[in-house]
C-alpha cells in the first residue's frame, strides 16, 4: 500500500511539472477565466494524445543518452585521477560507474519538453477555441 502512495505521489508530482503553454489574455481568455483555460487546455492535451502525438521526446533515449555522456565523462575523470596516484584503470572503471550512474539519474528527473508535434497540435487546438498561445513553460 506504502509503494502505491509514493508511486501516486510521484505520478502526480511529474504531471503537476509537465510543461504546458502559455496563453495571452486576450478576450476570450478574460471571458472564461483561468478555469476555464485550465479545462481547455486539458481537452486540447488529451486531443493531441488521442492523435498520436507523444508528448514527450522519448524519455528512454534521453536518459540512455545522459548515462551513456555520464559513463565517458566518469570514465576520462577516474582515468586521470587514478594516473595521479598510479592506477588509470581502476580509476576509469570507478569514474565511468560513477559518470554512469549520475548520468543515469540526473537523465531520468529531468524534465522532458514536449515534442514538436504534440506543442503545435495543442496550439493550434487553443487557437481554435480563441485563445492566443505565446508559448511553453
Amino acid at each position: 500500500m506504502k509503494r502505491f502512495a509514493v508511486v501516486c505521489s510521484a505520478g502526480l508530482f511529474i504531471a503537476a511539472c509537465a510543461p504546458k503553454p502559455i496563453l495571452y489574455p486576450n478576450a476570450h481568455y478574460q471571458q472564461v477565466g483561468e478555469a476555464g483555460a485550465e479545462e481547455d487546455i486539458a481537452a486540447c492535451q488529451d486531443l493531441a494524445k488521442n492523435a498520436g502525438a507523444t508528448p514527450s521526446q522519448g524519455k528512454s533515449g534521453q536518459v540512455a543518452g545522459n548515462t551513456a555522456a555520464g559513463g565517458a565523462v566518469g570514465s576520462a575523470a577516474g582515468a586521470v585521477g587514478g594516473a595521479v596516484v598510479g592506477h588509470p584503470g581502476p580509476g576509469a572503471m570507478v569514474g565511468a560507474a560513477s559518470g554512469a550512474t549520475a548520468g543515469f539519474l540526473r537523465g531520468l528527473f529531468r524534465k522532458s519538453p514536449p515534442s514538436q508535434a504534440y506543442k503545435q497540435f495543442v496550439n493550434r487546438c487553443l487557437q481554435a477555441r480563441g485563445y492566443d498561445p505565446v508559448g511553453w513553460e
